[in-house]
């Protein structure tokens, strides 16, 4: 298990808390929950430079920027989802991101994705359409809304490698919040609901999560190769799936449970595959 991997099934684990904390907002606008959450992350980002003695500001700042705009965008069509739809649902709608990233990363960052992956990648999103078609609480906007989120997710996290080589993981996770948070505040202006109950609660765990996992998927991307460690994303369908029925009741059709099976399926191919690719490109190296 690479660096990589791990800090990818640390990063999806985090992501998962966080879309609970997500789903018990349901009553305030998404916006607003991104700018709590933006709030939030600038000033944990901002402080960890500072201790890291790294300048915020960057090397690359267009890609920063277009990093930071794509991923906001992105989280507020993903938390549209998440507030309207099965928590579940709405995760593996977003598990498109990792095709996107697949897909954009050959035009983007340059990067080969070998035949073998993409079946893979089928595989896995095979059983999130088994686990999708027998669910009919999710209409064809809420779909769109999640395919644009996954899409512009794809965008982030090849903009996460173009800047690997150039700047600080703390700086890349930084820019997001910096970005969104002018963008969420304008939206806010428009419509606010008064926070009630144990709303603040949520709100900082939705910020702290965030955070966390933003932080470990940005080190991910920054030290594996996109299609190696993007398909581990649909691990987190058995977090959506247990956490969904734990906190919020979801129950699901029994060919859901296939559906989990073709998702595991792919992404441990695909690791297996990974690695064999590793050590055939360290056998070259040698030699």
């Amino acid at each position: 298990m690479t660096k990589g991997v791990q800090y990818m099934l640390l990063s999806t684990f985090f992501f998962a808390l966080m879309n609970v904390c997500v789903k018990f907002l349901s009553h305030l606008p998404p916006m607003e929950v991104v700018l709590f959450r933006s709030i939030i992350s600038l000033l944990l980002s901002y402080a960890m430079i500072r201790r890291a003695r790294v300048s915020p500001w960057g090397n690359r700042k267009a890609v920063l920027f277009i990093r930071g705009l794509a991923g906001g965008f992105s989280l507020l069509l993903f938390y549209t989802t998440l507030q309207n739809i099965p928590l579940a649902g709405a995760v593996t709608i977003q598990y498109l991101a990792p095709i996107f990233t697949a897909l954009l990363g050959v035009f983007i960052a340059k990067e080969k994705v070998m035949p073998w992956q993409w079946v893979f990648f089928l595989v896995s999103f095979a059983g999130v359409l088994v686990i999708e078609g027998v669910d009919t609480r999710i209409s064809g906007y809420y779909l769109l809304i999640g395919i644009g989120s996954a899409f512009l997710s794809g965008v982030a996290y090849n903009s996460v490698r173009k800047l690997s080589q150039t700047d600080h993981p703390l700086v890349i996770v930084f820019y997001f919040p910096l970005v969104s948070l002018p963008l969420s505040l304008l939206f806010c202006l428009f419509e606010w609901v008064p926070l009630r109950g144990n709303d603040w609660v949520w709100l900082v765990l939705t910020g702290i999560l965030t955070q966390l996992g933003q932080y470990f998927m940005t080190r991910s991307y920054q030290v594996e190769k996109l299609a190696r460690v993007a398909s581990l994303n649909y691990i987190g369908i058995l977090y959506a799936l247990g956490l969904g029925f734990v906190f919020f009741g979801e129950t699901f059709h029994f060919y859901s449970y296939l559906g989990i099976a073709l998702v595991l399926l792919g992404v441990v191919l695909n690791m297996l595959y990974s690695r064999k690719l590793r050590e055939q490109e360290a056998k070259l190296a040698t030699s």
